[in-house]
């Protein structure tokens, strides 16, 4: 048997069955077992705490020092990386919105490719634009129903004319 654990817990047993129950991440579940365990006196050790989890006894050493330092928010708290900056942002974004409201608009991302080089100087992949457009933006291209070269201009608008 290892070293006993001397930490204060600040929840009460009845809180953490309840975060038990309702927490939906597997990590911030194990950590909460671990306090659950360690209020209700099911474990007193590192060692047991270890075993039971499945974990090395460094990790159960680092959550209780997270736990310390900054309560069960601390504990639970995952970090997740900031990410890549987006490409187009700013002032920029403001200006391809603007664009793309206009009622000319952009008849195919090859041309909105070709104006964010020549008028932001930004040489973006064709698939980065398309996203960018259609799932970010959420902005369709202002293309133009196709008509027969056949079509008569003076059929069409009697056909207007006397449509009900």
């Amino acid at each position: 048997m290892g070293m006993r654990l001397l930490i204060e817990i600040e929840e009460s047993q009845e809180e953490l069955e309840k975060a038990l129950k309702y927490v939906t991440q597997a990590s911030s579940k194990e950590r909460l077992q671990m306090l659950y365990w360690l209020k209700s006196g099911q474990v007193t050790s590192r060692q047991a705490l270890a075993e039971r989890l499945g974990r090395d006894q460094a990790t159960i050493t680092r959550w209780i020092r997270k736990y310390k330092n900054g309560g069960r928010e601390g504990l639970l708290s995952v970090k997740q990386a900031p990410g890549k900056k987006p490409i187009v942002q700013g002032e920029n974004l403001e200006r391809l919105k603007q664009r793309l409201c206009q009622p000319q608009g952009f008849h195919s991302y090859s041309q909105i490719q070709q104006w964010l080089n020549t008028e932001l100087g930004l040489n973006i992949a064709y698939k980065t634009v398309y996203q960018l457009v259609r799932y970010q933006l959420q902005a369709k291209l202002k293309v133009p129903r196709t008509q027969s070269t056949k079509q008569h201009p003076l059929s069409q608008s009697h056909f207007k004319k006397n449509f009900p």
